[in-house]
């Protein structure tokens, strides 16, 4: 979402519709103030959303009146309406700027069905390459794991799609009687000696192992080196056990938002 602030100069709020979390951020000046994270829920209203929006805004001494654009991602389109109808409700009639792959994005879609393209893809693939250049992958460590590769000359090429570190962790533990939750952190030895230890290492370790076997594919298969770039929850952690990961942008998605809202306004 965007935003701007009455003497403050330009202030940009993005909005980030995910499959856990709805991520906004607050911009000054084309740059990041600050972000808040919501949980995804189909199931709440309108206004339940706009009041917790307020709280935020109120909290950092901004009236939703100074708000005059809205900028907004999605990946859950059941939840379009709800947002879009809180934003009427509580930023003032504004209509929301939707991202899709039809708009003008600095880079060009080869995709067999565009319209299938997550937007999400869509704005990290925009950012990670007026930011980091071509030719390079995007990793995306969310609910699910998503890899985007964008060519030198600026096209989306395509990608993988994976289940996320902790869907995959919370059905081996949802299928499993004997195994139980537990925190994803990586243990010091490979090898547990208890169920813990076993489970972090399989899980953390099996992951870093997934990761690095299919950006290797992506170098064999387009013949020349990518540049890889991190975001997500859990890219810190995954970054900090491969060297295949040239740099965590853990708000690229949100700057992506920004940099498409500047591009189409």
């Amino acid at each position: 979402d965007l935003v701007r602030s009455r003497g403050l100069g330009d202030v940009y709020k993005r909005q980030d519709i995910g499959n856990t979390n709805i991520k906004t951020g607050l911009f000054k000046d084309g740059r990041l103030q600050n972000s808040w994270r919501l949980r995804t829920d189909s199931l709440r209203t309108a206004d339940e959303y706009g009041t917790q929006m307020e709280g935020f805004f109120g909290h950092l001494n901004i009236d939703t009146r100074e708000v005059d654009g809205i900028i907004m991602s999605s990946v859950i389109p059941s939840m379009n309406y709800t947002m879009e109808h809180m934003c009427e409700l509580y930023f003032h009639q504004q209509k929301v700027m939707v991202v899709n792959s039809e708009m003008n994005l600095g880079i060009s879609i080869r995709y067999d069905m565009p319209s299938q393209l997550g937007s999400d893809r869509i704005c990290n693939a925009v950012e990670a390459y007026h930011i980091y250049g071509g030719p390079c992958t995007i990793v995306d460590f969310g609910t699910a794991t998503n890899f985007a590769v964008v060519s030198a000359e600026g096209e989306f090429l395509g990608g993988l799609i994976c289940p996320g570190i902790m869907v995959s962790a919370d059905a081996l533990i949802e299928r499993a009687a004997m195994l139980h939750k537990v925190e994803y952190i990586k243990p010091e030895k490979v090898i547990g000696t208890n169920t813990r230890d076993g489970i972090q290492s399989g899980v953390i370790r099996g992951y870093v192992g997934q990761v690095d076997y299919i950006l290797r594919q992506i170098e064999k298969e387009l013949g020349v080196k990518q540049t890889v770039v991190a975001t997500g929850g859990m890219s810190n952690m995954i970054a900090s056990e491969t060297d295949r990961i040239n740099y965590v942008n853990p708000t690229l998605t949100l700057e992506g938002l920004a940099r498409i809202y500047d591009m189409n306004r």
